[in-house]
């Protein structure tokens, strides 16, 4: 297997590419692994250099979900079937790949917007903490969010920036959105790294997070689920980075054939304070 993952921008990147390994191993799959570094013309350089190996499948996590049309059909026209994981593509061409696994991204957003909508009192003024741009987390989680939170007329989304799904830059734009946009009650962050930065800089500005500014991330990953425990993160959407063992059994069915469904999603919940102090030690990531 050809794999090329985003990068390492994250603790669920992290946990994702350990869970890929782990599960090639086991499962006696010989790995080829390639870190793009978060661009898109890395992962095009490596999807080309696995049709070179001739390897018996390919399976990456899109950086961006739009610009791959013309080396997958160069992966198909090869032979090689493809298996996108995490995130999804952008194209009219879906026979260009075998299957996607993956969570519902727009869900989430739902899922966060949802929790914001039930536990708050208007007017709420909302800044959102995007992930890559182009990115189909940052696109689907914005979008989901916005569904929900514009059933109540006095939740305000005043800005919204990416922050590139980094800790670092999470900090960064909270920084800047704590100078220019004064008024805020809440953050929502497209993950928790985002909003471990973001705490940072409300915790510089003299603010409380989680009691001056309500925090919502998602992921749920050790550090946020921390944070959260410790109540400066108020509450969590699980997306789950485990998807090694999944994969590898999706990669050997389409390699010999089967037939997979073209679209699997992982299961996944959502955590408050209390869910988290109760699950903290026995968590895999």
């Amino acid at each position: 297997m050809g794999f090329s993952q985003v990068g390492a921008e994250s603790g669920w990147r992290t946990a994702n590419t350990k869970s890929i390994r782990d599960a090639a191993e086991a499962a006696g799959v010989e790995l080829r692994f390639s870190d793009a570094q978060q661009k898109q013309e890395n992962q095009i350089k490596a999807i080309r250099s696995f049709i070179q190996q001739r390897v018996d499948v390919i399976a990456f996590s899109p950086v961006v979900e739009t610009g791959w049309d013309a080396v997958l059909l160069e992966a198909r026209r090869a032979g090689i079937p493809v298996i996108l994981t995490d995130r999804a593509i952008d194209s009219d061409d879906t026979s260009l790949y075998e299957t996607f696994l993956g969570s519902d991204f727009v869900e989430e957003g739902r899922k966060a917007g949802r929790w914001l909508v039930d536990n708050t009192e208007g007017p709420v003024r909302v800044v959102e903490l995007q992930g890559t741009t182009g990115a189909a987390p940052a696109i689907d989680r914005k979008k989901g969010f916005e569904e929900v939170v514009a059933e109540r007329s006095d939740i305000e989304i005043v800005a919204t920036q990416s922050g590139d799904f980094t800790r670092a830059g999470g900090k960064e734009v909270m920084e800047a959105f704590l100078k220019s946009t004064p008024e805020i009650d809440a953050v929502y962050a497209h993950n928790d790294d985002m909003g471990l930065g973001a705490i940072e800089a409300i915790k510089a500005a003299g603010r409380q997070p989680g009691t001056d500014l309500t925090i919502i991330t998602v992921d749920a990953v050790r550090d946020g689920m921390r944070a959260l425990a410790d109540g400066e993160i108020n509450f969590i959407v699980e997306c789950n980075p485990l998807l090694g063992d999944q994969l590898m059994d999706l990669a050997r069915k389409v390699v010999n054939g089967e037939e997979v469904p073209k679209r699997v999603v992982t299961e996944e919940t959502t955590f408050t304070p209390e869910e988290a102090r109760a699950v903290l030690s026995e968590r895999e990531y």
